[in-house]
């Protein structure tokens, strides 16, 4: 998922119209790199290898476990805002470029691992298997939190690269702002449509699980609904209309004492802990009361 270093200047989140979050400090597991290399960025080659497809990561390196579980299931909800949002975190803190080291929030330093992390995705995914979380559109549909996506198969590790769209940054839609990992750190940048190289081999795709924002609030598919709707909107990560609405039924059936401020979209203990209160009331011990909401669990509590 190599690809150029990129001229021009560095684009502020802030002139998205949102501002950067303070960075966080860099672990010790990701290695620093050289400075990007200088030269026409259309002829350089690519150079920054990408990882494989692989689960979340913890602080200390190893698999994260069920941090994210279900990516056979239904897809996390998300929305463009909180896409950019994510994307523009990264690159406040300027994450450093890597194939191998893990951020703290358990995604890979590269380019899939940054669109993996700001799609909000269970896992960490590579440039081969992206596609199956997206709908492909045209260029003419493309809006901020959409990728573009170009899969080298004759060379995948090395050839591929992937970046999220931020926005057209003039008015003939030939340059716009992209969101990528790249050497030596994460960045936003002006970028020739589709990009500096290999141009015409990049794809469009929009994110499955888009939700809605309407002037009532967020929208998901199944929000306001009794099915249950996966385990992978649920979990630390998680962040989404269906946490929201969990939290507010375990408050009706008596069991949101664990909430400080109420329940909310963001998967947090107090949730863990409410589901396991719910779980063991009704007679289930070790496993099935582990406090994650399953397919019986979600039938009891909206029964």
């Amino acid at each position: 998922m190599g690809h150029p270093a990129a001229r021009g200047a560095l684009l502020l989140a802030a002139a998205a119209g949102t501002v950067l979050a303070a960075g966080q400090p860099v672990p010790a597991v990701a290695a620093a790199h050289g400075p990007a290399r200088p030269g026409d960025p259309r002829g350089d080659e690519p150079d920054t290898p990408q990882g494989a497809k692989a689960p979340l990561h913890s602080a200390g390196g190893g698999p994260a476990g069920p941090a994210k579980p279900g990516a056979g299931g239904e897809l996390p909800a998300t929305t463009r805002a909180a896409i950019i949002n994510r994307a523009k975190k990264w690159v406040a803190a300027r994450v450093p470029y890597s194939n191998t080291a893990y951020w703290p929030d358990g995604y890979r330093q590269d380019c899939s691992g940054f669109v993996s992390m700001a799609w909000n995705l269970p896992g960490n995914e590579w440039t081969g298997s992206l596609s199956t979380f997206g709908v492909r559109v045209s260029r003419d549909q493309l809006q901020p939190g959409d990728m573009l996506l170009f899969h080298n198969a004759a060379d995948p590790q090395n050839g591929s690269h992937v970046v999220l769209f931020g926005g057209w940054s003039d008015y003939t839609h030939t340059y716009y702002l992209a969101y990528e990992q790249t050497r030596p750190h994460t960045r936003g940048q002006s970028t020739p449509y589709a990009y500096w190289s290999n141009s015409d081999r990049y794809v469009p795709y929009r994110y499955k699980g888009l939700a809605e924002e309407t002037s009532a609030g967020v929208s998901a598919p199944g929000a306001t609904s009794s099915r249950y709707p996966g385990r992978s909107f649920f979990g630390p990560g998680a962040d989404n209309p269906h946490v929201t609405r969990l939290g507010e039924q375990l408050v009706k059936k008596g069991f949101g004492t664990y909430y400080t401020s109420g329940p909310g979209p963001r998967w947090g203990e107090a949730d863990r802990r409410g589901v396991e209160a719910f779980q063991r009331a009704q007679g289930w011990r070790g496993g099935a009361a582990d406090g994650w909401p399953g397919p019986e669990t979600w039938r009891r509590l909206f029964s």
